[in-house]
């Protein structure tokens, strides 16, 4: 019962940080530290590193399920017109992808946990977002219409996220500043955000899951319930956290997310200085 206990609480964890800006990966690897995690014949650290990229898989469920109509190019409400756009928005998509596919996946095994990074990224990234808010506070986006955006754009997006690589960045957060930098409203860059996580995800935890198995992974019937209850309380609480943040940044910046960042990762250090996490 402790096991779904912590495969409950990690799912709470993923399904509020993942679209939030704050870094899922982080606050995911602080609750590991703080919950004893890899340990015990359950938390493998082989079962541990796939069950936690396979999980944000919930999280992408819940973009599918608020979006499936407009991410539907199928969609017979749709007119032809319509439909030519969701073409569109996926290929922007997927160009947007290329540079994570090509350079983040293939540097992402030699990336570790660390915790000191994590807080250091936190804290760095926490200042960037109070920073970029304030250069941006007089002037006015010139992207506010996602179906208005290059090509060009996307792809530049997209270099933005590659630095998500480094634990405690966060791909929302990246790309989101990227976004804005580039002059995307603030919408604009949160839901472009959104749609460039669902091929990256889905690639990740695919390689994930085959690494696992072909490595002579297997699950046991505990290990079975632990990953369905984290995939499903991060689908859950992944729908509200999306749904939060769109009406959020449709009234407020995201200089609030840059404090919460810089005390979250003063907090990390203290807790790692006082032995509360190993680092």
């Amino acid at each position: 019962m402790i096991e779904l206990l912590k495969s409950f609480i990690i799912g709470i964890v993923e399904g509020i940080t993942e679209f939030l800006p704050i870094s899922s990966t982080g606050h995911i690897i602080i609750a590991d530290s703080l919950m004893g995690i890899p340990g015990g014949a359950v938390w493998t650290k082989a079962f541990t590193h796939m069950y936690e990229y396979v999980i944000q898989l919930g999280a992408i469920m819940a973009v599918l399920q608020l979006y499936f109509n407009k991410l539907n190019p199928f969609a017979p409400s749709k007119t032809q017109v319509e439909k030519n756009q969701t073409w569109r928005l996926w290929s922007k998509v997927i160009v947007g992808v290329l540079p994570s596919a090509i350079i983040g996946l293939a540097l992402n095994d030699y990336m570790g946990d660390n915790v000191w990074v994590v807080a250091t990224m936190l804290i760095l990234y926490g200042f960037l977002f109070i920073i970029i808010e304030n250069y941006l506070s007089d002037k006015q986006p010139w992207l506010t219409d996602l179906n208005a955006m290059s090509y060009k754009m996307a792809l530049f997006i997209g270099f933005f996220q590659v630095l998500a690589i480094i634990p405690g960045t966060s791909r929302s957060g990246a790309t989101i500043l990227g976004a804005l930098l580039l002059g995307a409203s603030r919408f604009v860059a949160t839901e472009f955000s959104f749609f460039m996580s669902i091929p990256m995800m889905f690639g990740i935890a695919i390689l994930k899951l085959g690494s696992y198995f072909l490595k002579g992974g297997s699950f046991t019937m505990i290990q079975s319930g632990v990953l369905f209850v984290g995939f499903m309380v991060s689908w859950v609480v992944a729908y509200i956290a999306i749904k939060f943040l769109l009406d959020y940044v449709k009234k407020n910046d995201f200089k609030s997310f840059g404090y919460y960042r810089i005390a979250v990762g003063i907090l990390v250090i203290a807790l790692i200085l006082v032995g509360v996490i190993k680092a």
